[in-house]
């Protein structure tokens, strides 16, 4: 018997070499930890249960029959972080360079099911070379697999995928299905065709780090919803992320104890909003003093950066925060932060996190660039977004809320469950200066009378109590006590029901 687990735990150790020493060592040596490393740094100690350790591909072509290492080229399993159940596969890039074969892929869709299943999120490590060339047809069956088991698991339970090394081809279509990508620094990127190609088809000369980096899916493509500096700073910050989130759709988020008093009052939101309607403010400020103990958790904040999203917590329960930022292009709604918004409240009501929402939005960006791109369309979704999501929505005018984009900011009119004002908001289709020279279009040769028109405009709609008259504002709030508004308003909505009439699924404007 001896023998028998002597000879077993020889098999162990060589199949958690995986490429063998030189090449772990050309791993650490890029600034890279190996697939096992990063699974033991993300989950909690020792509770990772590893399956299919002792799987091998089954090619036989070109040679690969006398090249086999047990694992294929990721490992697979599930453990816990800080005691929650997730699954989690890590491609391994020193075994065959982390290409995807059938078995490769076998494993990561055995992993998928699981999770589905038993109702826990799936967090998958890409470091991989795309296709395995050597097994052809078989190799992209196994990325279509994955592809399946993304799609059917979106919005069943929480999925996250983390580049830390390449991802190219097929490859990058299984995180674009996730719900969050994060890439790390000057070691990552993702592209479907690589320089070579680029530079065979379009003559374009450009690096990895051009094509695909985290510098350009982070900032420029909105593909990534965060960079970080290395591997071990972005494992921590996913243990965080998965704080705040349900296990599945079937459970409401994990709510915490907090060391934040659900009354405490912050004076300093008293003069948040400058005097001077154009002078902009940090709407972060607004949500870190909300927010349990400050601690917010910031998605994509490089991206569309006139609107801010992002997880915190009120009197310990997890809420998605969306918010007009008035330090980036005013805080207008445009294309960028029309669709990371709208994706954001998506996920939110997927998965049973309520919805906060700080109002300052002048409008939608105008230009031919922006109705080139499809604005309309794109705006749409946002609108889309927040009419469709059932789960609590609580909304705050700070300042401006103007035209169609007060509409869209989860206005009362689309089912925001409570909507309070700042004595600063100002509710109307435009500013007083521009609604007057439509207005009274002939005084415009009139100054003194234009300044008139522009007061009585301000006079009128320069405030909330319009709205408030109306019952499209529920009470206009002293900014200091908006923490405490907020968690009171929460607490009343913990049994909130509200269901949309039945369809297989809805068209939302892609």
């Amino acid at each position: 018997m001896k023998d028998v687990l002597d000879q077993l735990e020889a098999k162990r150790s060589a199949a958690r070499m995986g490429g063998g020493e030189a090449r772990i060592e050309a791993q650490h040596a890029k600034g890279k930890l190996t697939a096992r490393e990063r699974i033991e740094m993300l989950l909690d100690d020792g509770s990772f249960e590893e399956w299919d350790m002792f799987v091998e591909h089954r090619c036989t072509d070109f040679g690969m029959a006398e090249k086999k290492i047990p694992g294929d080229g990721v490992v697979t399993g599930h453990g816990t972080i800080n005691g929650r159940l997730v699954y989690v596969f890590s491609k391994d890039f020193t075994v065959f360079g982390g290409s995807l074969s059938e078995t490769h892929a076998q494993k990561i869709v055995k992993i998928q099911k699981a999770a589905i299943q038993n109702g826990a999120p799936i967090i998958g490590i890409f470091d991989a070379g795309g296709a395995r060339i050597q097994e052809g047809v078989a190799s992209l069956g196994g990325y279509a697999d994955i592809f399946l088991q993304n799609t059917l698991a979106s919005g069943v339970v929480p999925q996250i995928s983390m580049i830390m090394g390449p991802c190219a081809g097929g490859d990058v279509y299984s995180p674009a299905i996730t719900d969050f990508i994060f890439m790390v620094k000057d070691t990552s990127y993702m592209y479907v065709t690589g320089p070579d190609v680029v530079k065979t088809v379009t003559n374009e000369t450009v690096t990895h780090e051009e094509l695909g980096g985290a510098s350009v899916h982070a900032k420029k493509s909105g593909v990534a919803d965060g960079a970080f500096e290395n591997d071990l700073e972005a494992l921590v910050q996913i243990r965080r992320l998965i704080d705040f989130l349900p296990l599945s759709n079937r459970e409401t988020p994990p709510k915490r104890p907090s060391y934040d008093t659900a009354d405490r009052q912050e004076p300093s939101l008293d003069t948040l909003v400058p005097s001077n309607p154009n002078k902009p403010y940090d709407i972060k400020e607004l949500i870190e003093k909300v927010a349990d103990e400050g601690d917010f958790f910031e998605i994509a904040p490089d991206y569309g950066s006139n609107i801010v999203t992002g997880f915190g917590r009120l009197d310990g329960q997890p809420v998605g925060f969306v918010a007009n930022q008035p330090m980036s292009l005013a805080g207008v709604l445009d294309i960028d932060a029309s669709r990371k918004a709208g994706r954001f409240v998506r996920f939110c009501d997927a998965f049973n996190i309520p919805v906060v929402t700080f109002v300052d939005v002048p409008g939608f960006l105008p230009g031919t660039k922006q109705e080139y791109g499809g604005l309309i369309k794109h705006g749409a979704k946002l609108l889309f977004a927040y009419a469709e999501a059932t789960v609590p929505k609580l909304t705050v005018i700070t300042r401006k809320a103007y035209g169609g984009a007060y509409d869209v900011m989860s206005s009362k009119h689309l089912r925001g469950d409570v909507n309070y004002a700042w004595p600063t908001a100002e509710i109307a289709v435009m500013g007083a200066k521009g609604a007057a020279e439509i207005i009274h279009r002939k005084d415009l040769g009139d100054a003194d009378k234009m300044a008139a028109h522009t007061k009585e405009y301000e006079d009128r709609f320069a405030n909330p109590f319009v709205a408030a008259g109306r019952g499209y504002i529920d009470d206009v709030i002293m900014p200091h006590n908006t923490r405490k508004r907020l968690i009171q308003a929460l607490r009343t909505l913990k049994n909130k029901k509200c269901e949309n009439p039945w369809k297989k699924h809805d068209n939302i404007p892609l």
